[in-house]
């Protein structure tokens, strides 16, 4: 079985997220995609960040009804930061038969050398890019170790959850950005709205 793992704060999940794992699970022949929340993902601030249980259940309802989606909570009680590589490691403990494929915009693999224990990262999972406009996949950044499996041929979608955050604090729609059930969700639960 290869599964796609498609990490992120999803702050909110938006339709550029969605695409790209699709066009992940085709390309790519994953059997299934994983979407798995970052509870304190080491590059952002916790108090700019929705609350996990809120961005894990916008998640949910934005992938309900495709049967190879799925999310993935085990980052939600994990002490410390969220580190790739140990979701990788944890996802490998828990089904030891499965090989899994991480999904990347094109934009994270010049950093890739840069986050912890990237040559781990390469020996549990292959690399998926997602191709982001004005970033060229860097491939010789990338560390020897990393394989990747395919870069993503796709429409360049330019949505971002930054974008959508202050599009609802300044009283914008952000219908077509999101899942009609996660802008509903937005807006009943009140979230990013400006102080």
């Amino acid at each position: 079985m290869l599964i796609g793992v498609f990490g992120g704060t999803f702050d909110p999940v938006h339709l550029g997220h969605l695409v790209a794992a699709e066009q992940s699970r085709e390309q790519a022949r994953l059997d299934e995609v994983l979407f798995v929340p970052a509870a304190r993902p080491p590059h952002k601030s916790r108090e700019s960040l929705s609350p996990f249980g809120q961005r894990a259940e916008m998640l949910a309802l934005a992938i309900a009804g495709h049967p190879a989606f799925r999310l993935e909570e085990l980052e939600k009680d994990r002490p410390g930061p969220s580190y790739t590589a140990d979701t990788l490691e944890e996802l490998h403990r828990s089904q030891p038969d499965a090989r899994f494929a991480l999904i990347l915009g094109a934009d994270c693999l010049p950093e890739l050398a840069g986050w912890r224990d990237p040559g781990r990262i390469g020996n549990l999972a292959e690399i998926i890019v997602v191709p982001r406009a004005g970033n060229e996949p860097a491939k010789q950044l990338v560390p020897r170790s990393v394989n990747i499996r395919t870069t993503l041929e796709m429409p360049l979608i330019e949505i971002s959850s930054h974008d959508i955050r202050r599009r609802v604090a300044q009283g914008r729609s952000i219908r077509y950005l999101v899942p009609r059930a996660v802008e509903c969700y937005i807006e009943t639960h009140g979230l990013y709205r400006g102080p």
